[in-house]
């Protein structure tokens, strides 16, 4: 990355080395490229995830600043995330967009990632997304591979293909999923000012993306099925209905 380490941090370069792709889902790594971590903020938005927060911060690549966005949980998701050692995020208003921005403001590092809280992605593909910024990317986002079909219903992947596909059309964005897992320098992403509060917010930050030309890269990343508890969104039809409601009134 073409930033300096924060003070009193200790920069932790990883090396990625090529590997060939053994099937579908494999996501592809680069064949060299050295990503310093310890420029790395990763949000990770929950509301009770205390089944999942533990391994999902154990697979936080070292030296990344893991920050956990506690988005009104009832049970012991912020505390077992503060035992993890994860900067823990009280915000009480209900959304993910409010829980992004929250998380946003806590970060302290000059890139920032966001991923679920609920395990069904590996931390550790955010390294891959990160890369693209040094290689001339202004937003790398994940594009969810499903391993199996139960991971991801017709249901909730419908709208997010829907959405997709319109952005494509649109703005010409490479972009086949409005999915939650990004990379994006945190300046770039204060610049473009995205204000929703709910399940709005990765559309409107493609939208806006789109709207100041920004280049976009897509990269396939596993999804697999939650490590506990239930999705508030994909897990039932109308969790997937308010999301692509929350969708449609970005677009307007």
């Amino acid at each position: 990355m073409g930033f300096a380490a924060p003070a009193g941090t200790v920069g932790h370069p990883v090396t990625l080395l090529s590997s060939p792709k053994r099937c579908c889902f494999a996501r592809h790594i680069p064949t060299v490229d050295r990503v310093n971590a310890s420029e790395i903020a990763v949000i990770i938005p929950c509301r009770n995830e205390a089944g999942s927060i533990v391994d999902v911060l154990a697979r936080v690549p070292e030296g990344m600043q893991s920050i956990v966005v506690d988005n009104g949980s009832d049970d012991a998701t912020a505390d077992l995330a503060h035992a993890a050692g994860a900067t823990v995020v009280a915000e009480p208003e209900p959304g993910y967009g409010a829980a992004v921005s929250a998380g946003v403001d806590a970060a302290r590092r000059p890139v920032v990632c966001t991923i679920d809280g609920d395990g069904s992605m590996d931390p550790a593909e955010l390294l891959d997304l990160a890369a693209e910024l040094d290689r001339g990317a202004e937003l790398a986002v994940g594009r969810r591979r499903p391993d199996h079909p139960r991971t991801w219903p017709l249901h909730a992947r419908a709208g997010s293909a829907a959405v997709a596909a319109y952005l494509r059309g649109r703005y010409h964005l490479p972009i086949h999923d409005i999915g939650p897992m990004r990379a994006i320098r945190r300046d770039t992403l204060t610049d473009l000012d995205v204000r929703d509060r709910r399940s709005g917010y990765p559309v409107e930050l493609l939208l806006r993306a789109g709207q100041a030309g920004l280049r976009v890269v897509e990269r396939d990343v596993r999804y697999t099925v939650r490590t506990a508890g239930e999705s508030k969104v994909s897990g039932s039809i109308r969790g997937s209905a308010r999301a692509a409601r929350d969708f449609l009134v970005v677009l307007r």
